[in-house]
């Protein structure tokens, strides 16, 4: 590894251990050279993903759009930025998980939906609007009876 600050390349390991709840490693390094410490991140290389959009348009996995999208709909909601990135992890591995090269926006949207129901119920509304693309109150509606039809049904 080449230090950032001198540029040579004979730097070594001197602590290693876990990031990012397991799935990369933080490595602390010393440039023999110059002695100055320097911080690195391994993270697992994944195979190149491409979205399908909805008129069939293809683009690179973007992990921002879905990060965004949780943003916008957490918008003055007691939900804490690392909830929120917790949640687009666990969105990412399930993504990844699948191998397969391609992935729909709607399949996406809808794991976006089943977190956001799980960790903030207005959360999960106002992204279910604009993914489902509401055009009324009664599309509101709709989803909110929805909902609460299924927390009063009784526990089996």
């Amino acid at each position: 590894m080449k230090c950032p600050y001198c540029g040579k390349e004979d730097t070594r390991v001197i602590d290693s251990r876990p990031a990012d709840q397991d799935t990369s490693i933080r490595r602390r390094r010393i440039c023999d050279a110059c002695g100055k410490r320097f911080t690195t991140y391994e993270k697992i290389e994944t195979i190149p993903l491409v979205v399908i959009k909805k008129d069939n348009n293809r683009e690179p996995y973007n992990r921002a759009k879905i990060e965004g999208g949780i943003v916008r709909a957490c918008y003055k909601r007691p939900i804490s930025n690392d909830q929120i990135k917790r949640a687009v992890d666990e969105i990412e591995t399930d993504i990844f998980s699948r191998e397969e090269k391609e992935i729909s926006t709607r399949e996406i949207g809808g794991l976006v939906m089943k977190k956001l129901k799980d960790l903030d119920q207005v959360a999960y509304v106002r992204f279910a609007s604009v993914y489902r693309e509401f055009k009324s109150v009664d599309d509101f509606m709709s989803e909110l009876k929805g909902m609460l039809s299924k927390e009063e049904e009784p526990c089996r």
